[in-house]
């Protein structure tokens, strides 16, 4: 029998990977990441659905190496300008690999977690499908895993609708059966990156000018670091039309804003690849391609360029293409892999 550790969060989901994996015939254990400076308790719906499921659970304090690996890096991205993805970040290099790491040394073949994704598992490959319930999909977030992280990996949930698993927990009588999701990122509960970083560093981030796409001040932002490509809301600027948040320099300190048009790029440079049903790039390759979590994947080539990069060619121009963000490649249902993006024309 293999014995797999969950990856708890307190949430529905996570409980049912677990039930799941136990109803697969697999020795279960529980374990809950220590990321941040959480509320006393926080682990309470975990431990009480191992405890209901008759599994071990352990906390396992990870704070140190999510300060160092997820959040300074988040910091760093912001202040080079650019608008990093720390849910990417943290499942590569914490939940997939650290985590992974201790599961292995507490004796434990594989982890599982209650991610809507899908693997299938070939002879010599672990292949990363998106999930049917494309309303949840959380492939675009796990596509910088690698082989060795897939294949030690469980995804018990990826061929099951949010309503099948809320069914699941109430039926098995879970405390969090009808818990909300958590819709923001774990450290920063209220969205003010810009706040949490100047606590967090204990720097200043200074006002400085907006400037149209002719380079003519229009006004005054609170600071550089708090405007992503794309934003709208919150510039507080009366230009006669709606104006957009088309690019920003850092050493200087200022924000462009222009129309909406200006915001469009087919052509994407990316670097940092990595590659799933295969281990390098080495001629262009039909793909679809999604530029954020939330695009649906669109008809593109990517080529590959030297040392890990690609370039993505979309057939038609798209928006707001940010760097710092990932962009992931999928053939049909199966990722093809990821990168992350530095500029776009």
């Amino acid at each position: 029998m293999k014995t797999a550790m969950i990856a708890m969060s307190g949430g529905v989901d996570s409980s049912v990977a677990a039930w799941l994996m136990q109803q697969q015939g697999f020795d279960c254990r529980g374990g809950t990441m220590l990321l941040w400076d959480l509320e006393p308790g926080f682990s309470t719906d975990a431990k009480a659905v191992c405890a209901s499921l008759g599994i071990p659970f352990s906390v396992l304090d990870a704070s140190a190496q999510f300060r160092r690996e997820v959040v300074e890096p988040f910091i760093q991205a912001y202040e080079a300008g650019l608008t990093p993805n720390p849910c990417f970040l943290c499942n590569r290099t914490l939940k997939f690999s650290w985590f992974l790491d201790r599961a292995l040394e507490m004796d434990c073949d594989c982890i599982a977690t209650g991610h809507y994704a899908r693997l299938v598992r070939e002879k010599d490959r672990t292949l990363l499908y998106s999930a049917p319930d494309k309303a949840k999909d959380q492939s675009y977030f796990l596509a910088g895993l690698n082989q060795r992280q897939l294949s030690r990996s469980y995804f018990p949930l990826g061929d099951l609708t949010k309503d099948q698993v809320r069914a699941i927990a109430q039926e098995q009588g879970f405390c969090n059966a009808r818990k909300k999701d958590s819709q923001d990122i774990c450290f920063i509960p209220d969205g003010d990156y810009k706040a949490f970083m100047e606590r967090y560093t204990g720097k200043s981030y200074p006002a400085g000018k907006f400037l149209d796409c002719s380079g003519n001040i229009v006004g005054c932002h609170s600071g550089a670091v708090g405007y992503t490509l794309g934003q709208r809301k919150g510039l507080g600027l009366a230009m006669g039309s709606p104006v957009y948040v088309c690019g920003k320099d850092m050493a200087a300190n200022t924000v462009t804003v222009g129309p909406e048009k200006n915001l469009f790029a087919a052509t994407v440079f990316a670097q940092d690849s990595n590659f799933i049903p295969f281990d390098a790039l080495t001629s262009p390759l039909a793909v679809t391609a999604k530029a954020r979590s939330r695009h649906l994947p669109q008809p593109a080539t990517v080529y590959p360029e030297e040392d890990g990069k690609i370039r993505v060619e979309f057939c038609q121009p798209q928006r707001a293409v940010t760097p710092g963000q990932a962009i992931v490649l999928y053939d049909g249902d199966l990722v093809i892999g990821s990168a992350t993006i530095t500029s776009a024309k």
